[in-house]
């Protein structure tokens, strides 16, 4: 079967946007959209596998959407909503959790990271089983392809097993049902671009993250401009000058990050900032790098800040959204319902 090609992802609003965000998802949403059907979701079901306060859970959907606009999504264009908006998510995440096998959920690298040393039975079986659910995000709407960071693979690697076994596991009754056999796409991952896993600031040996302790180990996408400057200038190096070649940073994790993050920023490769800036010290290159960073960052802050203000035109796009979401979702559950055995 030709699958129409559709890209589908998803951002947490789990806590406050940053530039890992950005550079490994939002900013590929803007390239995407030129030349494919987009569907684009604020996943707020997943964020709720660990604690949210409900107001601070609705602020941050708004500010999600809000930056996918402001970074240049059109959600005339494109589909932009909320996942819980669209009740099928749910429903299509039942059915492959009984498809997908434990064992599959147990190898998963992020379970097993985040409830390393800890007392995972302490933990939610939402942030246990919630790579089914991100299957189901992706093949209700049978998305061809999806940018993912780097962290992320293994998960779309999860979802292209699902739809194998589920073809696999119904293919008598597809085939009764007058379906194709491959009623499921194996979707492929989208992953590019130098900076596919944007690291900390302070310890590149870690990832970007909402959560880490130290506020200069993250860029947030709603910092001003002096704060990025600030962050930027304080970055973690080592004493080395930038090497001229990429294989010159090799080993060096701080270098390698900022180089990829510079590279992403202007839309060039690695290779192409360290032939600019190869043999220079650090003081130039950072200068540089928080100029670039404010420049392309501070009108997303400053459009996000406009649209918040407004919540009702952020709450009628995704309304909007929500509404074409579920004429594809529904076409997709009431074949599943029928291939799968339920009546009604």
């Amino acid at each position: 079967m030709a699958f129409t090609p559709r890209v589908f992802s998803g951002t947490q609003p789990s806590g406050d946007l940053h530039l890992g965000n950005y550079l490994g998802a939002i900013k590929r949403y803007v390239e995407m959209q030129k030349t494919h059907e987009c569907i684009y979701c604020v996943v707020d079901m997943h964020a709720i596998t660990v604690w949210q306060d409900p107001d601070n859970l609705r602020r941050a959907t708004r500010e999600v959407a809000a930056a996918y606009v402001a970074a240049g999504v059109d959600p005339k264009k494109n589909i932009v909503f909320n996942q819980s908006r669209v009740h099928q998510h749910a429903e299509l995440a039942w059915v492959f959790n009984c498809v997908a096998r434990m064992g599959w959920m147990n190898r998963m690298t992020q379970w097993k990271d985040k409830t390393a040393g800890k007392n995972a039975e302490a933990e939610s079986l939402g942030l246990f089983a919630y790579p089914s659910l991100m299957a189901a995000d992706i093949l209700l709407y049978k998305a061809t392809h999806v940018p993912v960071g780097d962290d992320q693979k293994q998960h779309l690697e999860l979802t292209r097993d699902i739809a194998a076994k589920f073809n696999n596991d119904y293919a008598p009754s597809l085939k009764e049902q007058g379906l194709d056999a491959d009623f499921f796409p194996i979707t492929a991952p989208v992953i590019a671009g130098p900076a596919t896993r944007v690291m900390s600031l302070k310890d590149a040996s870690k990832k970007m993250s909402k959560s880490d302790p130290a506020e200069g180990a993250r860029i947030l996408l709603m910092d001003d401009a002096d704060a990025i400057a600030k962050k930027i200038k304080r970055a973690t190096t080592d004493p080395e000058p930038l090497p001229s070649e990429e294989r010159g940073l090799e080993g060096r994790l701080e270098a390698n990050n900022l180089v990829g993050i510079f590279a992403a920023l202007s839309e060039t490769s690695k290779a192409a900032v360290l032939t600019q800036f190869g043999g220079q010290g650090w003081g130039a290159f950072k200068t540089a790098l928080a100029d670039l960073a404010v420049a392309k960052l501070a009108p997303i802050a400053a459009e996000t800040r406009h649209l918040v203000a407004d919540p009702g035109s952020i709450d009628a796009f995704m309304a909007d959204g929500a509404a074409r979401a579920s004429e594809i979702a529904e076409q997709t559950m009431s074949e599943v319902r029928r291939i799968v055995g339920f009546l009604g």
